[in-house]
């Protein structure tokens, strides 16, 4: 039976297949969150946004949710069907007996949340205690999948007690400097510990048997096991990249096109003996576009490379910042029909379009594209 909008179905298996059915955030109350062992790490040291914390201004939080609109309205109007998530009050307290903090976070990026694998949207554990309850806001939705798609598994991965057992003391330090951050970063010594699976969805990438996950501040090897152990008929690879000094979630630095192509941010390069298994199954990576902006948005805590946070339609359709005209240039140069859509007022609620867009059906099987182990 073909694919209707009106009739859910879950299934995705990669990047890149004909996408027709997908979440989009909204930046309804989003918030600054306080600081907390995980957060402090990833703020940059020279950051204006270090000890702030509290609602997001209104005024920001509208245009954010102007370009989410829009956005979404593009993919509907290209036959994807797209469903919203229900923002919780986030400008309040929340807890558990380990921990308090005095506000979350907010929902414009569900791909940090939920990963799709098949017929399974899994909840991931997060590392962020401001991100511990984010998982409510997409609740409502995978139920109404879960009523509507006999097929469909929804999972949650165990929710982590986040003590301070799981982060190290060496990065509550505001002036650790970037030199040693970049040490610290090639040695694989992040600001979580292995105390228990942390792992955040957006540290995955679906490459139809393989699942690429980056180990890095939101990822540890235990939550790369976990995932192992979850997907047992799935092979998954760790990897990581030296040249970031603050490594969260893949999708500024590691991003699919299609098969056989892969951008790498040029500053934060594959290393060579991880780089041999994409070589040895034809897999080309070239360096992304630099950026057009050589700094963030106000109240921004991600890097200029959201410029290649991109998110595929199909092996021949990509939607990319609408500003980012080096990156559009290069997308079409790849051969990519290239949708240019305005983004940056939402890259403070969470980061560019890739990760304001979680997977519910893209069409196609699971395919090995790594024949060659």
């Amino acid at each position: 039976m073909s694919w209707s909008p009106d009739k859910t179905k879950v299934s995705s298996w990669n990047e890149w297949d004909p996408l027709k059915h997908v979440i989009v955030g909204r930046a309804d109350g989003g918030c600054i969150p306080p600081p907390e062992p995980a957060l402090d790490a990833k703020v940059p040291e020279d950051s204006d946004m270090r000890g702030m914390f509290g609602p997001r201004p209104q005024h920001s939080v509208d245009a954010a949710n102007a370009q989410l609109d829009h956005f979404a309205s593009i993919l509907e109007k290209r036959g994807i069907r797209v469903d919203r998530p229900d923002p919780l009050d986030f400008n309040q307290p929340s807890a558990t007996p380990d921990w308090q903090t005095e506000t979350m976070f907010g929902c414009m990026p569900p791909r940090d949340v939920l990963l799709t694998i098949g017929a399974e949207i899994l909840e991931a554990t997060m590392s962020y205690r401001c991100r511990w309850f984010e998982y409510l806001c997409y609740r409502q939705l995978l139920q109404q999948y879960y009523n509507e798609d006999p097929g469909m598994r929804h999972e949650a991965a165990p929710k982590p007690r986040l003590t301070d057992k799981d982060y190290r003391q060496d990065y509550l330090s505001d002036k650790i400097g970037v030199p040693r951050r970049l040490k610290w970063t090639e040695e694989k010594f992040f600001v979580t510990t292995e105390e228990e699976p942390l792992f955040d969805a957006a540290d995955v990438l679906r490459m139809g048997r393989d699942l690429i996950v980056q180990h890095g501040f939101t990822t540890n090897l235990k939550g790369i096991d976990w995932l192992a152990r979850h997907f047992p008929d799935h092979r998954v690879r760790a990897v990581n990249f030296p040249g970031d000094p603050y490594p969260i979630h893949i999708d500024a630095t590691f991003t699919p096109l299609r098969p056989g192509l892969i951008m790498n941010n040029p500053q934060r390069r594959l290393p060579d003996e991880q780089r041999d298994y994409f070589a040895r199954n034809d897999w080309e990576i070239v360096d992304a576009a630099p950026p057009a902006h050589q700094i963030p948005p106000p109240l921004c805590y991600s890097s200029v490379w959201l410029s290649m946070n991109v998110l595929v339609l199909d092996p021949k359709t990509v939607c990319a910042e609408a500003s980012e005209v080096y990156q559009l240039e290069q997308l079409d140069k790849l051969g990519f029909e290239v949708i240019p859509v305005p983004f940056r007022d939402a890259y403070a609620f969470g980061g560019g379009l890739h990760c304001a867009t979680g997977d519910v059906y893209r069409e196609g099987i699971c395919e090995d594209y790594f024949p060659n182990q």
